[in-house]
């Protein structure tokens, strides 16, 4: 099951941006540049960036993620996101002889794809271990032919055999991933990905994103979603049609 943790964040990110927006406006020096912050007047700072669309100033704070129960398929979309920091789950060194995957909705709710979505899985699982138990015999076989243990060989063949063996893994294959982005990253991420033309895995991690940084930085990510919330959809013909339910959805409205 996907679940989002929120792992970490900027100290104070509403008030560190509002120091930054500041400086840009004001005279102050670097050693005042927090003085007279309260609640009051970094909301006034935060909202008169978002009126002017100043975006530079938020770049100063980041949050990290840890999302699972996710498939590789996420992963792909995922890292086109560039300005972000990833460490994922490596098919490399994990192996995956009884991988999990995920289970798009609309083969779950039907009884016959589901029943060959499971057998393809089944099959995949069966076909990675057969690779990977072929590989590795051969590998210890050249390894212990070289001098080396057999307990050696042994340990340095699998890494080599499942690095093979993983090409027949699904996009399904779950995995699991840190990710870090300034807060100018994720209102991109979110203007995208909370979209209702976005692929539905990836909306759901980005709707359970944007639930958790607004609990530590509401007036920051008061307007964060799909664009259609604050004006027009820029989707054209393609649009969903949803913008006063969206409306609803991401501002209470």
């Amino acid at each position: 099951m996907l679940r989002v943790e929120l792992i970490s964040h900027s100290p104070e990110p509403e008030k560190v941006i509002a120091a930054a927006a500041k400086l840009c406006y004001s005279s102050s020096s670097i050693e005042g540049i927090l003085d007279g912050l309260d609640k009051e007047k970094t909301e006034k700072f935060l909202n008169m960036l978002i009126s002017l669309g100043h975006e530079s100033p938020i770049e100063h704070v980041s949050f990290t993620f840890g999302i699972e129960g996710v498939s590789r398929a996420l992963l792909a979309q995922f890292t086109r996101h560039r300005i972000a920091s990833y460490s994922v789950k490596s098919q490399r060194y994990v192996c995956e002889g009884r991988f999990e995957f995920v289970t798009p909705p609309e083969i779950a709710k039907n009884e016959k794809a589901l029943k060959i979505y499971l057998e393809a899985m089944a099959d995949d699982v069966k076909k990675y271990n057969a690779l990977a138990d072929i590989l590795k015999e051969e590998h210890i076989k050249t390894f212990v032919s070289l001098g080396m243990s057999l307990d050696t060989a042994s340990k340095k063949a699998e890494k080599m055999a499942i690095e093979d063996a993983r090409f027949v893994l699904p996009n399904a294959c779950e995995t699991k991933m840190v990710v870090t982005m300034n807060a100018r990253s994720l209102m991109n991420f979110f203007a995208h990905r909370c979209c209702e033309r976005a692929q539905w895995e990836i909306r759901e991690c980005a709707d359970q994103m944007l639930a958790l940084v607004k609990n530590v930085a509401p007036t920051l990510f008061k307007y964060a979603g799909p664009p259609c919330i604050k004006g027009n959809c820029p989707e054209g013909k393609m649009t969903c049609g949803k913008m006063i339910e969206k409306r609803k959805l991401y501002l209470g409205e």
